[in-house]
């Protein structure tokens, strides 16, 4: 009987093949893979095998596993939602799915214009409607996703003023503060300005109190992560007359019925394009965009790419390509202004159709459905005992806060409660904001109909 022991060979990893790890080892002169490894200290390794389920040897039994995990999930299609918070479930136009699923664009994962001409005259197109959306004149290519975005914009704020207090609002969400004081920890002086408990908006005493001549820039979101929306001209007059930039998030579904942050001031406008025809894919579906006008100055801060658009040698055609590229990671990693990696082009390209497919009128139309939405959402849950709705009365745009400290039950009770029904309920809020008591962020968009909102309502009666 032979004792030679049994390799196993796992198919997804090619260098689970003996002759191959052997290969491997040869190639750095190491007798065996624990020699490889000497340089490491032993009290960081793991004396023993990990606690892993025995490996799927064959596709079919792999894919039988990942459907058994997949199956374990309660989506939004299958409940009830009236989640935001950032992730929102809007209606995504079938023309959506169809053009980002096209195999030109899934599989133009890099290359340049002179390889890639379509892909590349998508994303200027991307970048032009983004562009009158906005009112702006420059806009990215997309970034991973909003948070990002916005945490580069206070970047390039700093680089552009050369100063490096940044003052941002506190009524923004808890996870993308974290972000951006991770992104921005090296270089850059973050002063939070409170949030006003009236109005839920930035606290513009707090703001004159911060503001100084080293102020680089004042940054916040309009709607904020409450649902309110804040004066944005106020904030954006005393940032401009403070020497700093004003830097505006939005939501970009929003630009239907709200003047855009350039019309009141904003230099510096980002957001996440989520909203424009990407489904909420359990948080996945996000990217980040960064506008301004066209100022020489500030264009060189952007660390991401640019599409401009060029005649070539052929008279009457145009090329489509970077702009100058030299400020990026991609021509020299060390003179970037920031490092540089994947781009999230594909939602661009995503929201370029959504935004063909809508036009002007479309957007209108979307944004005064989800006003109507939240004004009757308001008017039937403040008819309910013991909730307070809206808890600030400050105007609002798809989300708000409910607070439910006269009910005697708590948010994460009552959520419970819901999702039994089927229905998955606000945001709880009482973890993060304190202040607010029992307090949960309700969205409302064009996907929910009056039916959906009196099920809720109904639905609350009974737990309540």
């Amino acid at each position: 009987m032979s004792t030679t022991q049994k390799k196993t060979v796992y198919p997804y990893i090619p260098n689970s093949t003996p002759q191959a790890r052997q290969f491997m080892l040869d190639a750095v002169n190491a007798k065996s893979v624990d020699e490889f490894y000497a340089d490491i200290p032993k009290h960081l390794k793991l004396d023993g095998l990990l606690d892993l389920p025995a490996p799927k040897l064959s596709e079919f039994g792999l894919k039988r596993h990942v459907q058994k995990l997949l199956n374990k999930n309660t989506s939004t299609e299958d409940n009830l939602s009236f989640l935001g918070g950032g992730c929102y479930q809007h209606h995504v136009p079938s023309v959506c799915d169809e053009v980002n699923q096209r195999s030109e664009f899934v599989t133009a994962y890099a290359g340049e214009p002179y390889d890639d001409h379509g892909r590349f005259q998508a994303l200027f197109e991307y970048t032009s409607l983004m562009g009158e959306l906005l009112e702006m004149d420059v806009v990215n290519v997309p970034v991973y996703d909003g948070f990002q975005a916005a945490a580069t914009s206070i970047r390039m704020a700093c680089r552009y003023t050369g100063k490096r207090k940044a003052l941002i609002s506190g009524a923004i969400n808890p996870d993308k503060l974290k972000m951006i004081t991770t992104y921005c920890q090296a270089d850059v002086d973050i002063h939070v300005i409170p949030v006003d408990q009236k109005t839920g908006g930035l606290c513009r005493a707090s703001l004159k109190d911060l503001l100084d001549d080293q102020t680089a820039v004042v940054y916040f979101d309009n709607p904020n992560y409450l649902g309110v929306i804040e004066d944005g001209e106020a904030i954006c007059s005393l940032a401009n007359e403070a020497g700093a930039v004003p830097a505006v998030a939005v939501d970009p579904i929003s630009l239907g019925v709200l003047a855009p942050p350039a019309n009141y001031g904003a230099k510096l406008v980002t957001g996440d394009i989520q909203p424009l025809g990407m489904h909420m894919q359990f948080g996945g579906g996000h990217a980040g965009f960064i506008a301004s006008h066209d100022e020489p100055d500030m264009v060189m801060q952007y660390p991401s790419r640019l599409f401009g658009i060029a005649p070539t040698e052929v008279p009457g055609e145009y090329g489509f390509g970077d702009v100058a590229f030299e400020r990026t990671s991609f021509e020299k990693r060390e003179n970037g202004q920031e490092y540089v990696g994947t781009a999230a082009v594909l939602w661009g390209i995503t929201a370029g159709v959504y935004l063909a497919t809508m036009g002007p009128q479309g957007m209108q139309e979307i944004g005064e459905g989800i006003l109507q939405r939240n004004c009757y959402a308001k008017q039937q849950l403040s008819k309910l005992p013991g909730v307070n709705v809206p808890h600030f009365d400050q105007p609002h745009f798809k989300e708000f806060v409910v607070n439910f400290d006269d009910t005697g039950k708590t948010v994460a009770e009552i959520n419970l409660a819901l999702q039994e029904k089927g229905i998955f309920a606000g945001h709880d809020l009482s973890a993060d904001w304190p202040e607010l008591g029992q307090s949960a962020l309700y969205c409302f968009t064009e996907v929910h109909t009056q039916n959906d909102i009196d099920t809720l309502c109904q639905a609350l009666t009974e737990v309540l």
